[in-house]
């Protein structure tokens, strides 16, 4: 019994190591002098700052950032609420067609975005959402609802039916069982969706990169593909634009981090 929890123990912590070790790695690169030249993981003689000064000014951060919140800020609770809705029309009222019309949405998970961003491009371009933040983000939500409905679905699907009926009993219409009673013991599963939809609209990059020619107008990430193009060989400073681009991510899984924890132990209990 104690080998095992040993064993676990060990595997969390190589896991841990795998993942921390390359991340303090990029940390240390930035940290360098600006212009050095780095052989693996080393300690820099000489601290230095000035690296996210001049990664921010040539890389137009201020930008990309508000691009990035821009499409996030729309794409998060517009995606949320229809993935909710939705999951709540396929598991609670049992919609006509709610088999079939969950079979398609697990479909959806499968296809690759490589695999339809070009016809993406040509529909969104006839209706001239090219290059607009409108585009952006309608085709975030929709490219996102797949998993988001699934996700709900499931949660919903777990939830007892006396505590629906109870309500109903009551006089309690569709919207308020859904608003007044299944949204608030739903919280766990609706945040780490939120931080799911977060991660992926601000990691968003061909979508972004096909969709918006305007290079001020793209986000951080796909920016940040056109920043290492131009300085590839300034190590010190491209660790310090990755670090930037993922900062509001890691601040964001910071803060939101038990609910995440929760909510992804919670379906993994229920399912």
């Amino acid at each position: 019994m104690r080998g095992g929890v040993s064993l676990r123990y060990g595997v969390l912590v190589l896991l841990a190591v795998m993942v921390l070790v390359p991340f303090a790695g990029i940390i240390l690169a930035a940290l360098h002098p600006p212009g050095s030249q780095l052989n693996g993981l080393s300690i820099p003689d000489q601290w230095s700052w000035e690296n996210f000064t001049l990664a921010w000014e040539r890389g137009n951060m201020t930008a990309l950032m508000r691009s990035s919140l821009l499409i996030a800020a729309f794409v998060v609770p517009l995606s949320v609420v229809l993935a909710t809705l939705a999951g709540y029309g396929l598991a609670i009222l049992r919609v006509w067609g709610h088999r079939t019309l969950s079979f398609g949405f697990v479909m959806g998970l499968t296809l690759p975005m490589e695999l339809i961003v070009v016809a993406l491009y040509f529909n969104l371009r006839e209706v001239g959402l090219t290059n607009s933040y409108v585009g952006i983000i309608l085709a975030e939500a929709a490219l996102f609802m797949p998993f988001g409905v699934y996700w709900m679905q499931t949660h919903f699907s777990s939830v007892p039916e006396e505590l629906v009926e109870a309500a109903r009993i009551d006089g309690a219409r569709d919207l308020v069982v859904l608003a007044r009673v299944l949204v608030p013991i739903s919280w766990p599963a609706i945040t780490t969706l939120s931080v799911l939809y977060l991660m992926w609209s601000w990691n968003q990059f061909m979508l972004v990169l096909v969709m918006m020619q305007d290079p001020d107008r793209r986000t951080a990430p796909s920016g940040l593909g056109l920043f290492v193009g131009e300085h590839t060989t300034d190590i010190p400073l491209l660790a310090a634009a990755c670090l930037i681009v993922i900062a509001p991510i890691v601040v964001v899984y910071l803060l939101f981090q038990r609910s995440f924890v929760s909510g992804i132990t919670q379906g993994a209990i229920k399912g």
